[in-house]
């Protein structure tokens, strides 16, 4: 009986460390995702995603909702990415959901964000009505929020105009694995592969609005560069 009850409690400490994590692979998907134009959080400005790839090799999309601890899980490492590699020609630009505002400004404020972050909905009402619904439900993400969605765009194979900008592309529904978003990174733009670092612990929580989550343990995942 006692084997049995510790049993247990191993594959619930299992499910709750592994189940809660959103992880995922990067794959290519045929997705028709078009250029667009929203207000830069900050600044209010109109800032054009066809623009901002001008001169770049590879753009990091990655869509967000400020309040998800997948989310600021992820955070640190893509600021962290585009630091280390904006001069190689590596772009990101961050597009916040569900959220008012005032709210988005804050979180850049405490996550230093140095690269543009733009919004497309502002309230937790939109979840589906956005472009960022429509684009990860058609690639097979069946999240409740979705947060954080990426997909990276090579420009060097992008629509030299019109509304859509490519046909296929890598995404992740879901966080990065890191050492194989890196390895990726550095591909597209032309570089040498790295040593891979020591591995560290991390925390996951789900990401849900309407309820506290508990910290959960997360796989190890190599430090920043």
């Amino acid at each position: 009986m006692k084997f049995v009850f510790a049993l247990a409690v191993v594959l619930s400490t299992f499910v709750l460390t592994y189940g809660q994590n959103e992880q995922a692979p990067m794959v290519e998907k045929e997705i028709a995702y078009k250029d667009w134009i929203y207000k830069n959080v900050q600044t209010g400005t109109d800032m054009n995603l066809r623009k901002l790839t001008v001169g770049k090799k590879l753009v990091m999309v990655a869509y967000f909702a400020p309040w998800c601890p997948n989310w600021k899980h992820d955070a640190p490492f893509v600021q962290a990415m585009y630091e280390k590699y904006k001069l190689n020609g590596f772009d990101v630009v961050a597009i916040a959901e569900y959220d008012p505002v005032e709210s988005m400004k804050a979180h850049i404020s405490q996550n230093k964000f140095t690269f543009p972050v733009v919004w497309e909905s502002d309230a937790r009402t939109a979840k589906q009505t956005t472009s960022h619904y429509e684009y990860r439900r058609a690639v097979g993400d069946t999240r409740n929020w979705g947060s954080p969605w990426y997909i990276f765009l090579e420009v060097d194979k992008l629509e030299p105009a019109g509304l859509v900008m490519t046909k296929k592309a890598s995404i992740v529904n879901g966080e990065l694995i890191r050492p194989d978003a890196e390895k990726f990174i550095r591909e597209k733009l032309g570089l040498k592969a790295e040593a891979a670092g020591v591995s560290t612990a991390g925390a996951i929580e789900v990401c849900e609005p309407e309820k506290k989550a508990t910290a959960l343990a997360k796989p190890a995942t190599p430090p920043l560069h």
